[in-house]
């Protein structure tokens, strides 16, 4: 029986080179992959996957419309399909969640969701939440804050490096608009403000 995954963590905790890794792995034995994005994250190339330490694949991108479960039964149709992968999982929407759920329950193809936990004030994302709930396994991948604890909290900033405390939960940016800290360091940066 497949299984849905969630790897989640903080912000520079290697979700995507974890993702990209077990691609490589899967791929390396013959085994059909599909690699999914989130359209909303267009720092680098559209259609990629990529990683910090500068490893990418070309992946398929998702938007709010997209309905999972049908274009992996599509795909399934034209051959084997031995793992979904989903990068940016935060922003997947509640349905599309259960989409995946179905992919791994009835298409018999493991999912694997790779995302934040949370957002820069520390609120669930809705996807998160929903995969929180319904993963059949989570694993946390670890970040580290500058103090040496397990950083599990984003820290949104602005141009001069000062907490951004209010705004649209959404915001897409990489080390130059978030710091990954622990909750120790988070609330007194929001404390701050």
């Amino acid at each position: 029986m497949a299984k849905l995954y969630f790897y989640y963590a903080s912000m520079n905790a290697g979700k995507s080179t974890t993702l990209l890794q077990a691609d490589f792995n899967y791929r390396e034995r013959g085994m059909a992959t599909m690699l999914w994005t989130a359209q909303i994250d267009d720092r680098d190339r559209s259609g990629w996957i990529n990683s910090r330490i500068g490893l990418a694949e070309p992946s398929r991108v998702y938007g709010r419309g997209t309905d999972l479960f049908a274009q992996a039964n599509a795909r399934v149709l034209e051959g084997p399909l031995a793992c979904l992968l989903v990068d940016e999982a935060q922003f997947l929407t509640p349905e599309q969640v259960w989409q995946l759920a179905r992919v791994a329950d009835e298409l018999n193809v493991p999912v694997l969701c790779y995302g934040l936990r949370t957002d820069f004030q520390g609120e669930l994302f809705p996807g998160s939440a929903i995969l929180l709930g319904i993963a059949d396994t989570l694993v946390e991948l670890k970040a580290v804050c500058h103090c040496g604890r397990k950083a599990t909290m984003n820290l949104r900033i602005d141009d001069q490096g000062n907490a951004v405390v209010e705004g649209e939960q959404i915001g897409i940016g990489g080390n130059e608009s978030y710091v990954a800290l622990c909750r120790r360091h988070f609330s007194e940066a929001m404390k701050g403000c």
